[in-house]
């Protein structure tokens, strides 16, 4: 499978198609504006966001996968200037959002506070998404979920350990049995 599939293929999971995806599929870098490196706090910050969408459980979580660096790098390579000040903005909003409902900054906020904040971001988000017309610009939250989906599934950790990898598949079987509880295929 080639890159384009794999990333349609995660698309397909989320429900439609990944912010920045043209730009990563074709290997051409944006232009970066100001703004668009992180400071290791930062990522650290987006570490926690990932984790509290994609917790670890019996497999490896998304900050095991170093998801908040893949969020970075994703940013500034592919995403556009408008999107690249949508998402850093985000950064803040769902901060100031952790204190306004915990009166703590995200950081500081217990699991389950993180975990509340975000089902109501998410609440939020798709809300926004039925009503947004296409001039519209995107959610952050959205576009964190997305990354974060993508580089958890996309990095090793998520590949191997919470889907079934083959690293050389063998001939195509287009009809295999699934049993209940069988883990998705790493594509």
């Amino acid at each position: 499978m080639n890159r384009r599939e794999a990333i349609s293929s995660v698309a397909l999971l989320l429900g439609g198609t990944i912010l920045g995806a043209e730009a990563f599929l074709s290997g051409c870098k944006t232009k970066t504006g100001a703004g668009t490196t992180f400071t290791p706090d930062e990522i650290a910050y987006l570490d926690e966001i990932a984790e509290t969408i994609l917790p670890a459980t019996s497999t490896p979580g998304a900050k095991d996968a170093k998801v908040g660096e893949f969020m970075t790098v994703w940013v500034r390579d592919c995403y556009e200037e408008k999107d690249q000040k949508i998402f850093r903005e985000g950064m803040d909003k769902l901060n100031e959002a952790a204190k306004k409902k915990s009166g703590k900054s995200f950081m500081e906020s217990s699991p389950t506070e993180r975990h509340d904040l975000l089902v109501a971001l998410d609440a939020e988000t798709k809300a926004y998404q039925k009503s947004k017309k296409k001039e519209d610009p995107n959610h952050y939250f959205r576009m964190m979920k997305e990354m974060t989906m993508l580089g958890f599934f996309t990095s090793e950790a998520g590949a191997t350990k919470a889907l079934r990898y083959v690293a050389v598949p063998g001939k195509y079987e287009g009809c295999i049995p699934y049993k209940k509880g069988d883990k998705a295929w790493a594509t």
